[in-house]
């Protein structure tokens, strides 16, 4: 992603935060949201485990 389209969508977060909200509460946010964009790569490249395999992985 180019770095101005980050740079808006991290400012975008901390705009839609509540005014109570701590630096912790703006980290924690932000680290989600890398998360879940890095896992929606991953899958977009085909990055992923058949479900059969999560389940057997967790059961082990």
């Amino acid at each position: 992603m180019a770095t101005d389209m980050v740079k808006q969508k991290i400012l975008q977060v901390v705009k839609e935060l509540p005014e109570s909200a701590t630096f912790e509460d703006a980290i924690e946010r932000l680290c989600f949201l890398a998360k879940v964009e890095e896992g929606v790569r991953q899958s977009d490249a085909g990055e992923t485990v058949p479900h059969a395999e999560a389940v057997r992985q967790f059961r082990k």
